[in-house]
């Protein structure tokens, strides 16, 4: 006699009296499987791109980037203020006429 949900199941055996492997296991070999598998691709494709020279490239790239971006000047702290209230301001002046239009085309078209 099987009793679904009965004491077969909590004691993890099956109907033929084998053991029941518990779900836990089966999720944490599936997520290591997962985990295993995306390792091996990232490292085949690292691989690849190191055979093809393109990470020396990529390195080559980031030097000559930092090489060029010392020489550029930079605004002060005052200077970025400055120009930041200015962008606020413009912002803010755009805004408001884009409401005065909006309202004013409102009120002629729904006159009409």
């Amino acid at each position: 006699m099987v009793y679904c949900g009965g004491l077969e199941n909590r004691f993890g055996l099956t109907v033929d009296g084998g053991s029941n492997p518990s779900l836990s296991a089966k999720e944490i070999v599936n997520d290591l499987t997962k985990i295993l598998i995306w390792v091996v691709i990232i490292g085949a494709l690292f691989g690849l791109l190191w055979w093809q020279g393109q990470i020396r490239r990529l390195s080559v790239y980031i030097q000559e980037t930092r090489e060029e971006l010392k020489k550029c000047s930079w605004p002060t702290l005052e200077e970025l203020k400055g120009s930041t209230a200015l962008v606020i301001v413009s912002i803010a002046l755009l805004g408001g006429f884009t409401v005065v239009v909006d309202f004013i085309m409102n009120l002629v078209f729904i006159k009409l």
